[in-house]
């Protein structure tokens, strides 16, 4: 392999943002210290079409509070990457989303994260969720293809089902779906997170909005923490005999920013653990080629590829193929990758032998960008009594179901979707 192993990349130009979500990994609000001036911004899009980058995604906090994001943009398209963002969607007017369109933005995901009370209190402010579909609307018009992007926890899953309708009503083509895990703010706001054993209920739900979603035309994108060997990951990754988890791609396909200049080889992964160099102290090309921070996947479909395995994923039978799963969710969870909790197969498994797992925290995030905490895993009897104090617990019952669905849920999902 060489350094054109990496082909996407997820670029934070700024890291100011106009609202203060709970669960933001990045902590974003205001500006990083020192970031990348435009003349070092130009530089750097050039280097990423030398190293064999063919799309980027430009992020924020959001992107477009920085002054010369639409300079950056056409660049991008000028040195033919295929160039996207992800927004909160919160001011984006329709004069904004025509120069997007000119500066050659292809495509752009709007996050939603609730049915307007939840959305709202999840990104702080109460008129977010209005603007989110103010976005999408002024995206439309501005003839932008968009989708969503939604994060599901113990406040959205319960509404799962009707924020895919709200977003489908709107327009959208694409819907990308991962679990809130504990990065950032989410650290500090730990009791929405999902308990591994809930995905029980979790992942039927999603499959049967998926297999609507892909009746009408709308393409679910399983985030790199969903599924993992269930009975429906074929169907949440596209449908094919080839569409199923095959490890981290960090550093192997991807390639993420910080607005500072720091590289990682995944944009969600931890700044302090994983960033390889800064493009201010070497060329990018180098950073890629000798860091180990943008190395440690070499070692896939080798003995040292599952070197970093501990705990269930240690003695799981598809320990070779998952490695894993998404070293951003182990790391985040317990400081250290190679052991994920937020795993479909493993929840089952641990089901059929009488274990319910449940992570609790035990060591507070230090409050930085893209920081985590520790969480301590512990396996108790299935039946255990749930703790009192847990008024978020999600079952399956809390789920709100469209009265035009009700027919459907009764329903048994096809064969079609049979595990891996």
């Amino acid at each position: 392999m060489n350094y054109q192993r990496i082909s996407y990349a997820v670029w934070e130009i700024t890291l100011k943002c106009n609202l203060a979500c709970q669960h933001c990994g990045s902590r974003a609000g205001h500006s990083r210290n020192k970031e990348l001036s435009t003349e070092e911004a130009l530089n750097l899009v050039q280097q990423l079409a030398e190293v064999g980058i063919k799309e980027v995604t430009l992020i924020g906090g959001e992107a477009f509070l920085r002054p010369d994001w639409l300079e950056i943009a056409k660049a991008i398209s000028q040195a033919g990457m295929l160039c996207g963002m992800t927004t909160g969607g919160y001011g984006i007017t329709l004069d904004t989303a025509q120069k997007m369109k000119e500066a050659g933005i292809k495509m752009v995901s709007v996050s939603m994260d609730g049915l307007e009370t939840t959305h709202n209190y999840l990104r702080g402010k109460k008129d977010s969720w209005q603007w989110a579909f103010k976005t999408m609307s002024h995206l439309k018009q501005a003839g932008i293809s968009f989708g969503c992007n939604t994060q599901i926890n113990r406040l959205s899953a319960p509404e799962f089902p009707r924020i895919y309708e709200t977003i489908r009503n709107a327009g959208a083509l694409a819907w990308q779906i991962q679990l809130t895990v504990p990065m950032g703010r989410a650290a500090d706001n730990s009791n929405i997170l999902l308990q591994p054993y809930e995905l029980l209920d979790v992942y039927p739900m999603i499959a049967r909005v998926a297999q609507r979603a892909k009746r009408e035309g709308v393409k679910i994108q399983a985030g790199n923490n969903i599924g993992y060997y269930g009975p429906y990951e074929r169907l949440l990754r596209g449908g094919d005999d080839w569409s199923f988890w095959q490890g981290c791609g960090a550093g192997l396909s991807t390639l993420g920013i910080e607005a500072d200049g720091a590289i990682k080889g995944c944009p969600s992964l931890p700044t302090t653990a994983y960033t390889g160099g800064n493009i201010r102290d070497y060329n990018l090309k180098t950073i890629i080629e000798e860091t180990e921070e943008l190395r440690f996947n070499l070692g896939a479909g080798t003995p040292k590829g599952t070197e970093h395995l501990w705990g269930f994923c240690k003695t799981c039978e598809f320990a070779e193929l998952c490695r894993g799963g998404c070293s951003w969710t182990a790391h985040v969870f317990f400081d250290r990758r190679g052991n994920n909790p937020y795993c479909h197969y493993r929840a089952l498994t641990q089901e059929k032998n009488g274990i319910r797992e449940r992570v609790f925290l035990k060591r507070q995030a230090d409050g930085n960008p893209f920081d985590n905490g520790e969480f301590q895993l512990i396996e108790e009897p299935i039946n255990t009594p749930w703790p009192d104090n847990d008024s978020l617990h999600f079952t399956a019952d809390k789920i709100q179901w469209p009265e035009d669905w009700a027919e459907e849920t009764n329903m048994s999902l096809p064969l079609a979707v049979s595990n891996v």
